[in-house]
């Protein structure tokens, strides 16, 4: 097990987890920390799992009869494409296998773990149950793990949750269990999940298949595959073709025998008469054309990056009626951008594609502010997405502040949904940003009802087209003696920020293409309704109010489920 060790060790407070030795007989009794992957397919498997599919095989038989009628030019063409379909379906599955390969190596995590009250860096695959982790901005989670400290931890889960937006992370207060991904202020995070700000201290409570993650991989170990509707027809015409030659043959064999002298020579000729007869049945040409064909589809499927491990699988995805599509990464591109700002009872609209022209003037103080209270280089989407647009839009103006040093940072809690960053001017003097949820900004700035609810109104007009709302105010502050409080500032509403992770621009036209061609679309989000519905009448589903939640389908019976997807939409 190779590891290297850190040149700067973390506070010495913390736990100090397992020894060398513990870890390594827990790995022995409980596994390496790894999802089981099927056995690598070498040129052999590959070659007969080509073979033994139903078109080659009579491909083979009928080369095979025509070299024992002796026409061996008929033969050597019909081998000939048989040997050019194999080479090329060969070819195209072996690439997918190595390309599947390269990516299981590149997504290989490694871990900052604590091993003999040292802290070491280890490949993910070694991790162990009580190891003691550090999580830190950018890390994949290798195993799931109770958070026993941490400051400002915000993880991706939408690997396991679908959901694009990070989730708040809060300490292990000693007495809860794991519990299932999704939801803020929980103390567990998960294996194949990413950090996106903060960082925390983690005890490992699950590795390999006893993560969440290595559950549904087990799940899916357990769904019996089917032979593709085209392999079951092939497969039967060979056989029902098959049963026609032999019969023909025999007839043939029989009747020939018997009319020309029924002797050793006669069965002789009447057998070959009734080959040749079988062979003027059997469909040699079908299975060479509808083989080169698939072998086309997944060639050209290569071209838009899409990987086909098996051939075949070109046809059953042809036969799909129904495609069931994930939202997050799949129909949206799993990255925020700004998409529209408001202040001072103004809105601006910003296209997925960028802010088309100038930014403005009313908006730069709630674009400038909004930057202020983001990191310098954030790995958090929401925050990257602010910096992006913000720093083109104010770029040349007096409103970007590089050579501002940051005083303190008051960072967001379970209690107080909001962060704040003093900072201390050029010319003298201080400033404070703040931005987080709405409310929270609201609470910070001591606004009078009325004034509260105009601005939620704006709030839940702006929710409700499916964006993600941030509010952002501002304060002067003495850097000699700051509060330890954000709410001892004298904050001023600014205004709003409203996030989405944009859908890609293909998809509209993917959508309306399957429509054409029979396919329902269905999306599969854990967005809110309302959210799920502004996105599938965006992308043009059918139907996009035809929405059935989670709690919905617990609550329903096996029959009443498979009535109600017939015809839902998302």
């Amino acid at each position: 097990m190779e590891v290297s060790v850190m040149t700067s060790t973390p506070n010495a407070e913390q736990p100090q987890g397992l020894t060398t030795a513990e870890a390594q007989q827990r790995l022995k009794d409980e596994g390496l920390n790894e999802l089981p992957t099927a056995s690598k397919r070498g040129w052999v498997r590959i070659l007969l799992e080509i073979v033994r599919e139903p078109m080659f095989l009579l491909l083979l038989a009928c080369g095979t009869l025509y070299l024992i009628l002796g026409d061996r030019e008929e033969a050597l063409m019909l081998l000939g494409f048989v040997g050019v379909v194999i080479g090329i379906t060969y070819y195209q599955e072996k690439r997918t296998e190595n390309a599947l390969d390269a990516l299981r190596d590149l997504s290989s995590p490694r871990a900052l773990v604590r091993r003999d009250g040292e802290w070491i860096r280890i490949a993910g695959r070694d991790v162990a149950r009580g190891d003691i982790m550090m999580l830190s901005e950018g890390d994949r989670v290798p195993a799931d793990a109770m958070v026993l400290q941490c400051t400002n931890l915000h993880v991706d889960e939408s690997l396991l949750t679908g959901e694009s937006v990070s989730v708040r992370k809060t300490e292990w207060d000693d007495k809860s269990e794991m519990e299932r991904p999704g939801g803020e202020d929980l103390p567990t995070v998960y294996s194949g999940t990413l950090v996106v700000s903060g960082q925390g201290v983690a005890e490992v409570r699950g590795t390999g298949l006893r993560t969440e993650l290595g559950k549904i991989g087990k799940a899916l170990q357990t769904v019996d595959t089917e032979k593709p509707p085209l392999q079951h027809e092939v497969a039967n015409l060979v056989r029902d073709m098959g049963l026609v030659g032999v019969g023909l043959c025999i007839v043939v064999t029989i009747v020939f025998s018997l009319t020309r002298g029924n002797n050793l020579i006669a069965w002789q000729r009447g057998f070959l008469s009734g080959l040749a007869m079988a062979m003027g049945v059997l469909p040699e040409e079908f299975p060479v054309v509808l083989t080169i064909f698939m072998a086309m589809g997944a060639w050209r499927m290569s071209q838009n990056q899409v990987l086909t491990r098996r051939v075949p699988a070109i046809e059953t995805l042809g036969s799909a009626t129904v495609l069931c599509v994930d939202k997050t990464g799949t129909l949206t591109m799993n990255k925020m951008t700004v998409r529209k700002l408001a202040a001072g009872g103004e809105y601006i609209h910003i296209p997925a594609t960028g802010l088309p022209g100038v930014l403005p003037e009313r908006f730069h103080e709630l674009v400038e502010y909004s930057i202020l209270a983001c990191e310098a280089d954030p790995f958090d989407p929401m925050e990257r997405a602010i910096l992006d647009m913000g720093q083109g839009a104010l770029k040349g103006t007096e409103h970007l502040h590089e050579d501002w040093q940051l005083e303190r940072e008051y960072p967001l809690s379970r209690h107080m949904l909001a962060l704040s960053h003093a900072w201390q001017m050029h010319s003298g003097g201080g400033r404070v940003a703040a931005k987080g949820a709405p409310e929270a900004i609201l609470d910070l700035c001591h606004m009078p009802q009325a004034q509260q609810q105009l601005i939620m109104k704006q709030v839940l007009d702006m929710a409700n087209d499916g964006l993600r709302v941030l509010g952002v105010a501002r304060a002067s502050c003495d850097n000699d003696d700051l509060p330890d409080n954000q709410h001892d500032f004298d904050f001023k509403f600014i205004g709003l920020i409203g996030l989405a992770d944009p859908i890609r621009a293909t998809v509209p036209a993917a959508v309306a293409q399957c429509r054409r061609a029979g396919v329902r679309v269905v999306m599969i989000t854990g967005d809110y309704p309302g959210t799920a519905l502004s996105i599938a009448r965006e992308i043009g589903l059918q139907h996009p109010d035809r929405i059935v939640t989670g709690s919905e389908l617990e609550a329903m019976s096996e029959e009443e489920v498979s009535n109600k997807i017939r015809d839902v939409s998302v």
